[in-house]
């Protein structure tokens, strides 16, 4: 297939629309369910390179959950904790925990499920019956992968009535050095990003605090290699072989840091045991708890847990996750790393991350305030590198 035509392009009213290679060879991939459309063609060739980078460089399965061409997580197949499977609403999947690929995109789903609500999938393996199965009950818009197996592609077949988008990706396609693309009519020319990250790039460290465990390693490689498929300005807070707060596409650093740290901080609350042992009736669904949830952890928890509002979906009404308990919470954890795409300008950066239980951090350093940020990590006892590289992503 030299060249597949879409509906349209961004929006309804952009026509005609394709994808095309410039140079006249067959596309890298091919699809088999389904038909899709400019922004999941964009998510699904994103999505890819996101896991397959990472599969490279820690030489283990992993799975991302995308929408609107950034990354909601991306996480490696490293095995759940009971309550992990429980926040993630998994612990009922049979054989997860011998599915590497399957464990990776249910903690990957697992990150950020309001965000992650019709998400496009990509996985670095082939999809087996497991994740099919887990796919299959979620709202998504698609998948991409090197390969299915026979039952997994059928199960994925039934999805959306028949529709659901399922994209084989050849695993050995290589892109061209250089990259084009037009706005307004104007020609950009530049360099494919082939920059590799890995473990070396974390060697210089700048804070007193130079202890820096593999695992920790492992969590801030997640971190930038997240970021770099992630729409700039982007801070990404990682832990226990994922990213579970990812914020994309901010104008300040800080509201990046804020937001992606809001997010991590969700991820660790819907982990408590206040928010596992919510009382739900049996019928509410999966997205119906998410929402739910969301507001149970906020300002406006009244909403659905005050009378009147509780019987809708919980059999008795729950006692209130007050602000106090939740930052206590907080203030216990430790161990989180966090990836910056670009260097941090001040230190209210590292405060804010603090306050979400970082550890561990890379940035590109450069900033002429990068004493401010190295001694507000070591008024924190933090470890950071200094990366030396801008991620970008545009």
């Amino acid at each position: 297939m030299k060249e597949y035509p879409l509906k349209y392009g961004c929006n309804p009213n952009q026509f005609p629309a394709r994808v095309y290679m410039a140079d006249g060879q067959e596309l890298p991939f091919e699809i088999l369910n389904g038909r899709a459309g400019y922004i999941n063609l964009l998510d699904a060739l994103n999505s890819w390179q996101l896991v397959k980078e990472l599969k490279e460089a820690l030489d283990m399965p992993a799975a991302t959950s995308f929408k609107h061409v950034s990354p909601t997580s991306a996480a490696v197949g490293k095995p759940m904790t009971e309550k992990q499977k429980k926040a993630f609403f998994v612990d009922d999947i049979e054989g997860l925990d011998d599915s590497p690929i399957a464990t990776a995109y249910a903690r990957a789903r697992g990150t950020d499920r309001m965000s992650s609500f019709g998400d496009w999938i990509a996985l670095s393996d082939k999809c087996d019956v497991t994740c099919a199965k887990l796919i299959q009950r979620e709202v998504s818009d698609g998948i991409i992968a090197p390969d299915f197996d026979p039952e997994a592609l059928e199960i994925l077949k039934s999805k959306k009535k028949g529709n659901y988008t399922i994209v084989k990706i050849d695993p050995a396609y290589e892109c061209a050095p250089l990259e084009t693309k037009q706005v307004f009519g104007v020609t950009f020319e530049q360099g494919h990003n082939n920059f590799k990250i890995n473990r070396e790039l974390l060697e210089k460290v700048v804070t007193e605090n130079k202890e820096l465990p593999e695992e920790a390693k492992r969590d801030m490689i997640i971190a930038l290699i997240t970021l770099k498929y992630t729409q700039s300005n982007s801070v990404c807070f990682a832990e226990d072989g994922q990213a579970i707060g990812v914020g994309a596409g901010q104008q300040s650093r800080i509201h990046c840091t804020r937001l992606a740290g809001e997010k991590a901080d969700k991820w660790h609350l819907r982990q408590h045991d206040k928010v596992l042992n919510l009382p739900f009736k049996e019928d509410v669904r999966r997205p119906d708890r998410d929402n739910t949830i969301d507001i149970y952890l906020s300002e406006d928890y009244e909403d659905v847990i005050g009378d009147g509002n509780w019987e809708a979906v919980f059999t008795e009404k729950p006692e209130p996750f007050t602000r106090k308990e939740q930052r206590a919470y907080l203030e216990s954890l430790s161990g989180v790393a966090l990836g910056s795409d670009a260097f941090f300008p001040f230190g209210d950066n590292i405060e804010r991350a603090h306050k979400s239980g970082v550890t561990y951090v890379a940035q590109p350093g450069g900033s002429v305030r990068d004493d401010n940020v190295i001694e507000t990590c070591n008024k924190y006892n933090m470890v950071m590198s200094f990366t030396g590289m801008r991620l970008f992503h545009h």
